[in-house]
């Protein structure tokens, strides 16, 4: 089988950079506000109220991504804050993936500013593995006006911790054979997927660089982080990760809601609460199309801007809330290591029309009561507003988040692809006869 390549593509300090871009096009004169020290910031009585990206000359002063504008003044009192300016930083994010469509159709964005290339079927029309990644970087400075870091592994993992090495304008490799000069030196916090929660864990055992954690026992990792966490990081520790480059989910194919939140979540309880109202919004519209989903995933957003998730695929497909809000909780539980979190999303995926669905033997009796109170509840905030019923733990006054969110927007979504899967089986239909 032949070795994969695999390419990491990361905007450095996007939205700053973009937001030069943005200045510059407007007035070439302008001053760049990547040579000063600078941050893309917001409204401090917003979510909004923090540093969203910083420049190099401000990196020097301490000041970090994710931490409050106030904090980062005290840093650097001369620091240039400028509101962010989403509209324009995702056409720069689109013009860069267009660009690289050029090198291969295998693509998978992993965020606004990273996309991974799996480069192994068509390396061989551009050259070198290192020449090329320095005229993908190169070609993104000149025609799109910013710089990246690209960087080169044998699958997602390598590439994304080789892209992370020494920045601005930089391409790395990590192959596996340079894992023990690379990868095992950086403390544990660089790991990908290692938060602050489970660091201060993992040091209170000794292990404080990669290296130590590839080299640990897994049955002591298990007891300190559970079984599905300790399997995943201590294979990313020595390098081993075998997920495909894959496009993210059509949107039709899934339903989905998230939420940022007013302050970091970083309890359980916290925030299975969010999960409740997220789960009820999406129910809602799932009931509202006549669908139905057969998998479930949590989307988790850190302070640092780092985006984790977990899924499973569920036994029989559904629209329950309350069903939803378990599996939620469940993958919560299984993935999340406590570090800080700022947005919570979750989404039901692989869609179908729920008469198509097929029956279980073994379906609870309470279901059918549970469908009928669950749409009854539906029917009566449709006509007297949403707020008109609710569950009595939003009721409470410092309740970070309201029972739901509105729906009618992400209707027509759902209708197209109840629309689409009525026609799959009209297909299946006259093919079967």
């Amino acid at each position: 089988m032949k070795d994969r390549l695999i390419f990491h593509i990361d905007v450095n300090s996007a939205f700053l950079s973009w937001e030069s871009v943005y200045r510059l096009s407007l007035d070439p004169n302008a001053l760049d506000l990547r040579t000063i020290p600078s941050a893309v910031g917001g409204d401090a009585s917003s979510r909004h109220g923090i540093i969203l990206a910083k420049s190099t000359p401000a990196k020097k002063f301490g000041v970090v991504t994710g931490e409050p504008l106030t904090q980062a003044l005290k840093k650097c009192p001369q620091l240039t804050v400028v509101p962010s300016r989403f509209d324009y930083y995702i056409q720069c994010s689109e013009k860069m993936m267009d660009l690289l469509a050029n090198y291969t159709p295998d693509r998978e964005q992993f965020s606004i500013d990273e996309t991974f290339l799996d480069m192994t079927s068509t390396i061989h029309l551009f050259g070198e593995p290192l020449a090329v990644a320095n005229a993908i970087r190169e070609e993104i400075k000149h025609k799109l006006g910013f710089t990246v870091n690209v960087g080169i592994g044998p699958n997602k993992l390598l590439a994304k911790m080789a892209s992370d090495f020494e920045k601005p304008d930089k391409c790395h490799t990590l192959f596996s054979e340079e894992i023990p000069q690379k990868l095992w030196p950086l403390p544990i916090r660089d790991l990908f997927f290692v938060g602050g929660s489970a660091q201060k864990k993992l040091e209170s055992l000794g292990i404080r660089t990669i290296g130590q954690l590839a080299s640990s026992d897994l049955s002591v990792l298990k007891g300190l982080l559970g079984n599905k966490y300790a399997e995943t990081i201590l294979r990313y520790a020595n390098g081993i990760d075998d997920s495909p480059v894959a496009p993210k989910e059509a949107a039709n194919k899934g339903c989905g809601n998230s939420i940022t939140l007013s302050r970091d979540v970083k309890d359980y309880d916290t925030a299975c609460h969010v999960l409740l109202s997220l789960c009820e919004t999406v129910g809602a519209r799932l009931r509202a199309s006549d669908m139905v989903c057969s998998s479930i995933c949590v989307e988790l957003k850190d302070w640092r801007f780092s985006t984790h998730s977990h899924q499973t695929n569920l036994s029989e497909p559904t629209s329950s809330t309350a069903e939803l809000y378990q599996t939620a909780c469940r993958l919560l539980k299984e993935f999340w290591d406590l570090t800080p979190v700022r947005l919570i999303g979750v989404r039901a995926g692989k869609l179908q029309e729920e008469g198509f669905t097929q029956l279980s033997l073994f379906e609870d009796p309470l279901a059918k009561k549970k469908k009928a109170m669950e749409k009854t509840v539906d029917a009566i905030r449709e006509k007297f507003g949403t707020d008109s019923i609710k569950r009595a733990s939003f009721l409470a006054e410092d309740s970070i988040v309201d029972h739901a969110v509105s729906k009618k927007k992400h209707l027509g979504r759902l209708e197209k692809t109840r629309q689409d899967n009525i026609k799959k089986q009209e297909k299946k239909n006259i093919y079967d006869s």
